[in-house]
């Protein structure tokens, strides 16, 4: 990756670097304010996912925090400047729209992103921060990581930046209705027990075991991954199982058309790795 493509670095607040082949290593660097989300942060996701999202040099991706956290949440100390506000200025209600809108827009640039995205989940992931580990395929947490559903507490909803639609699929509607209606808080054992996360590990071997679990994905046919991911998540929204099966059938047969499925099978036959070429 050239400096205008992945490994670029964007701005002081978010760094981005090639940690592996094919592995992108994003950053979150605000630690004085445990990464908490302001204009700047927000403005550089958008940027690095809509320029990593078809790059097919981006194989898996880490989203993790700089310092002792992940991410605070909304910075409550100033958020700044909302792009796109105009000059004229315009009403209480309609800024607090167009700040909501530009934030909970991350969701689509997450989702549109076709390699897996890792979350290493290093402390903190308040508010904000939660909704973004949740938007990841894979997270993984360091054993001092903590999770709070803490909106509810700053009277507004428990609802906010897609919460209601992944939590529940991820960890059940009961338990989100707990969390998020208490404004509950838990730690990465219990992330762990109940699904939120997929393996809690020692804090100083965090970005060791994400990178490693980027690498066992980076592994792989490049479509086959890709459509892995489509799959998964286009299926979470499918109305029946019957549908499910049919875009199943579909993307299988996609991928038995491309040389890497070839490749892979002459592999396995030949008791050798697979050398991938995306063809």
């Amino acid at each position: 990756m050239d400096e205008q493509g992945a490994q670029a670095v964007t701005g002081p607040v978010l760094e981005t670097t090639e940690a592996r082949p094919g592995v992108l290593l994003v950053r979150l660097n605000r630690p004085r304010a445990l990464n908490a989300l302001n204009t700047e942060l927000v403005e550089g996701l958008r940027e690095v996912l809509g320029r990593i999202q078809d790059d097919s040099r981006v194989r898996a991706v880490i989203l993790t925090g700089a310092g002792r956290g992940f991410c605070a949440g909304l910075d409550l100390k100033g958020y700044g400047e909302i792009p796109g506000a105009p000059e004229a200025g315009e009403g209480t209600t309609q800024a607090g729209m167009r700040l909501q809108q530009r934030i909970a827009d991350l969701a689509d640039g997450f989702r549109r992103v076709r390699a897996p995205i890792i979350a290493a989940v290093n402390g903190p992931a308040a508010g904000a921060g939660l909704s973004i580990s949740l938007f990841c395929d894979i997270r993984i947490a360091a054993a001092s990581a903590t999770f709070h559903a803490s909106y509810i507490q700053r009277g507004l909803g428990g609802c906010d930046i897609g919460v209601s639609w992944t939590l529940p699929r991820i960890v059940g509607f009961s338990r989100a209705a707990d969390l998020l209606l208490t404004g509950g808080s838990f730690d990465a054992d219990e992330a762990e027990r109940i699904g939120l996360v997929s393996a809690v590990v020692p804090d100083d071997g965090l970005l060791d075991a994400a990178l490693d679990k980027a690498s066992a994905i980076t592994a792989h046919s490049p479509f086959a991954v890709w459509m892995t991911k489509d799959v998964l998540w286009s299926n979470l929204e499918i109305p029946s199982f019957r549908a499910a099966l049919d875009l199943e059938n579909r993307n299988q047969i996609l991928c038995s058309t491309t040389a890497d499925h070839q490749e892979a099978v002459a592999a396995f036959l030949e008791k050798r790795p697979a050398m991938y070429t995306d063809r």
